[in-house]
């Protein structure tokens, strides 16, 4: 079969899943309309391909179903996910490749894994797996001759790294579809992802009342000293706010930071987003947001408007989309302030 009759033959073949309202595309049979090298811009830096990779290890569950939803299960030579995302894989529109595709026995990645596992390319982002404090960073990885690429959504502001997120959450998910779909020689599967994506946003931000007060959300992830959260630059952020809902922490020029219970008390948000991952699970989140004596009187906890999302769902990857229409059907259903 000729080329083009194989890629129309993988295009029929598509399947459409309804859950997350994702679709899960065959595998890229590797490069195709795009020629080599590819030069793509990621946090910052100019990266330069002069083929595609041919084994990938990812970490993070919505940096792996990103190289799902790309095709993309072939390149990979393996993927880390922490025992808290389980639930992430047992639920995940790709749960197909997920056990199809090679899980490496580790919680978090390090440069002997990537090293066992004879990576040439290593996906993701800063606190996703690249940290300086372990000395696994995209630079130590290019010494070793491993290309990588940085989740955009984690991509650091300034020299210091003091905060992250450089480009409304949204805009750094199509940006990564598109470069990596650049960097696979899978542009037109990106492109066409990217237009399903933004449909379904717009479709959702239609559905929100024009004339309604925007209830206000707090996105709570864990920790009970002090709470750990989401700002701005955190796909949670958009998932909010483009849902129908004001972000009480949208001011925070960061991606995921810690606040204090002040801040939260003093917004008094109408809703509470909990982010399910473990340990803690989500229904001992709850309990504890319940029980805590602070905030007895913050309105979410009183009126129990508390809205359950997994993690994939808020971290940036390909479940944003549908996690915006998800947010905008609940605030949709609550009753008039």
């Amino acid at each position: 079969m000729s080329r083009p009759s194989r890629w129309l033959a993988l295009a029929a073949a598509s399947i459409l899943l309804t859950a997350c309202g994702a679709q899960v595309r065959p595998t890229a049979e590797g490069s195709t309309a795009d020629g080599y090298p590819v030069t793509v811009r990621n946090c910052g830096q100019d990266l330069t391909f002069e083929s595609a990779p041919e084994r990938v290890v990812a970490y993070d569950s919505g940096i792996v179903e990103t190289m799902f939803a790309l095709g993309l299960s072939d390149r990979l030579a393996g993927y880390v996910v922490s025992s808290g995302q389980d639930e992430d894989i047992a639920t995940s529109p790709w749960q197909a490749d997920f056990e199809r595709a090679h899980r490496l026995g580790a919680d978090t990645i390090s440069k002997e894994l990537i090293l066992d596992a004879g990576a040439d390319f290593v996906y993701a982002g800063w606190n996703y797996g690249f940290r300086e404090d372990t000395g696994l960073t995209p630079a130590k990885l290019e010494d070793l001759g491993i290309s990588s690429y940085v989740l955009t959504e984690s991509c650091r502001n300034g020299h210091t790294g003091s905060s992250r997120g450089i480009m409304p959450p949204l805009e750094a998910l199509y940006t990564d579809l598109r470069n990596l779909g650049r960097i696979f020689g899978v542009s037109e599967r990106a492109e066409q992802l990217i237009a399903e994506y933004r449909e379904t946003v717009r479709a959702a931000e239609e559905s929100v009342p024009a004339d309604r007060e925007r209830p206000k959300v707090f996105l709570y992830d864990s920790g009970t000293d002090k709470p750990f959260t989401a700002g701005r630059g955190a796909a949670a952020h958009e998932i909010i706010t483009r849902g129908g809902g004001e972000h009480i922490m949208g001011g925070l020029n960061d991606s995921w930071t810690t606040v204090g219970w002040e801040a939260v008390i003093e917004a008094d948000p109408d809703v509470i987003v909990i982010n399910d991952y473990s340990p803690p699970s989500a229904a001992d989140k709850r309990a504890f947001l319940e029980s805590y004596p602070p905030l007895a009187e913050v309105s979410a906890v009183r009126h129990k408007r508390f809205l359950v999302l997994p993690y994939a769902a808020l971290v940036q990857g390909p479940r944003n989309p549908a996690a915006v229409r998800t947010m905008a059907d609940y605030l949709n259903s609550l009753p008039a302030r």
